[in-house]
């Protein structure tokens, strides 16, 4: 009985090494599907939040993706199957992605604030909230750091 469950674990172990799906001779690289993944995240949040945009431009994101990374749909039908068929690589390559989202949705959300925020300083200005400084004083100011 032991040998048999000994046996039995040899066989399953072998057999989750084996792999699924053969690599297609046209694979594009983990680095290319990763950015190409990117993409397609972004264009698929503009598609369904200015799809109108994406009309008027006769944009295709799709298409725009095939283009730009000089692929086909087959090619990235098979390379993204295949990339599918091994957990542990497309878990790494979607967390890729995601930390790349993560980190392009900080940075945009810095740079908002900072327009915000210069917005905000603009409109004060105009209504006269913030007082501009008396030539005389700016004046002072650069004869000091002479």
């Amino acid at each position: 009985m032991k040998n048999l469950c000994i046996l039995l674990c040899f066989v399953f172990l072998c057999s989750c090494v084996q792999k699924l799906i053969d690599e297609p001779d046209n694979l594009i690289s983990k680095e290319k599907i990763t950015n190409i993944l990117y993409d397609l995240a972004i264009l698929n949040a503009a598609k369904s939040t200015n799809s109108i945009i994406l009309r008027n431009n006769d944009i295709e994101p799709m298409q725009f993706l095939f283009s730009k990374y000089k692929i086909d749909s087959i090619q990235f039908v098979e390379s993204n199957r295949y990339y599918a068929s091994l957990p542990k690589e497309y878990e790494n390559i979607y967390t890729a992605v995601n930390e790349r989202l993560k980190s392009e949705n900080k940075r945009m959300k810095g740079a908002k604030k900072s327009i915000d925020s210069l917005k905000t300083i603009e409109r004060k200005a105009k209504r006269g909230v913030i007082k501009k400084k008396p030539k005389s004083a700016i004046k002072k100011g650069n004869d000091s750091l002479e």
